[in-house]
C-alpha cells in the first residue's frame, strides 16, 4: 500500500518553501498509521532525500516526531497536545471574561488570569481586565511569564499539586529572592502552601515587586483539578485596607468560573464552607 499524499502536499510558489515542505511532512505522516520511512516520504513529496533528512532531524530533535528502530517516522503526540492545550485555554478565557469583568468592576481593580506555563516552571497570563478607576495601576502583559514561588497564582498551582509533582518541580526551580518579602526557603513555601490549601486563597505582598500586591484563588475544571488562577492585584497599601472583601469576592469570582467549567464542591466541602 502507498503511502497517501496530503492534499496540499503541492506547495505552491506563493507558499515559503521550507515551511510548505515541514507541513507536507506533517500531513503526510498523519495519515501513515504505521509511520513511513524516508525513502517513501521522499517518493510521495517527490522530494530528495538530502533535501527531507534535515527537515525530519529537526522535527525529530524538536519532539514532533519520533523514529523507530526499522527507520520509520511518525508524528508524536506533541502537535496534538499543543492544539488541546490551545483550545482548553481558549475554552478557560471565554468562560472565565464575564465573571472576571464583573469582579474588575466590582472592586475598581485589574484582574489576571492565569495558567501554568507547559514547563510546569511559570505561570502564564492569558488574559486580562484593566481597570481606569485608581490613577495607579497593576500592569501586566498578555503572554508574561511569572516564577511560581513569589507570584500569588504560582503559589495556587504550587499548592494544589500531587507530591509527586511538586516535589519534581521544587527540585526545578530557583527560588530567587526578588524583595525582602520573597519566599526562598522550601520549607517556608511548604507551609505556605498548606495555609493556601486550607484558606482557598493566596495573598501575595510585596514579593515580587515591593508596594505590589495580588490576591489568587484557585479554578477547578469538572475533574476537580486546577486549571488556572483568578487574581486581582493593585499597590499594597491600597488593597490592604481591603483584605477581607476583597479576598472574598476573588474566592466567589473563582468559584463561579469553576461552576461554569462543570465543578461540584465536594459534599464535605460544601458543609465545612456552609
Amino acid at each position: 500500500m502507498h503511502p497517501t499524499k496530503p492534499s496540499t502536499s503541492a506547495t505552491s510558489d506563493n507558499d515559503h518553501r521550507t515551511t510548505g515542505r515541514v507541513l507536507d511532512v506533517v500531513e503526510l505522516l498523519a495519515n501513515a498509521r504505521q509511520g513511513l520511512t524516508l525513502s517513501a516520504m521522499s517518493t510521495a513529496l517527490a522530494c530528495a532525500k538530502s533535501s527531507l533528512f534535515p527537515l525530519l532531524k529537526t522535527l525529530l530533535r524538536r519532539g514532533y516526531i519520533l523514529c523507530d528502530d526499522t527507520g520509520r517516522y511518525r508524528l508524536s503526540t506533541r502537535i496534538f497536545e499543543l492544539g488541546a492545550k490551545s483550545i482548553g485555554e481558549q475554552d478557560v478565557r471565554d468562560v472565565a471574561r464575564p465573571a472576571l469583568k464583573q469582579l474588575s468592576e466590582r472592586t475598581g481593580e485589574a484582574v489576571l488570569l492565569a495558567v501554568l506555563a507547559s514547563d510546569k516552571t511559570a505561570v502564564l497570563y492569558v488574559d486580562k481586565i484593566e481597570n481606569q478607576q485608581h490613577r495607579i495601576r497593576y500592569s501586566v502583559g498578555l503572554g508574561e511569564r511569572r516564577p511560581l514561588h513569589s507570584s500569588s497564582t504560582g503559589r495556587i498551582f504550587l499548592a494544589h499539586m500531587s507530591e509527586t509533582q511538586l516535589r519534581d518541580v521544587l527540585a526545578t526551580i530557583e527560588l530567587v529572592r526578588y524583595t525582602s518579602a520573597t519566599i526562598t526557603s522550601k520549607k517556608a513555601l511548604l507551609r505556605e502552601l498548606e495555609q493556601i490549601r486550607l484558606r482557598g486563597i493566596c495573598i501575595n505582598a510585596d514579593q515580587s515587586e515591593v508596594g505590589r500586591c495580588a490576591i489568587a484563588a484557585p479554578i477547578f475544571d469538572h475533574n476537580r483539578e486546577v486549571v488556572a488562577a483568578c487574581a486581582l492585584g493593585g499597590p499594597t497599601d491600597r488593597l490592604k485596607v481591603a483584605f477581607p472583601a476583597l479576598t472574598k469576592a476573588v474566592k466567589e469570582t473563582a468559584l463561579t468560573i469553576s461552576h461554569t467549567l462543570g465543578f461540584v464542591v465536594p459534599q464535605k466541602a460544601a458543609r465545612v464552607g456552609a
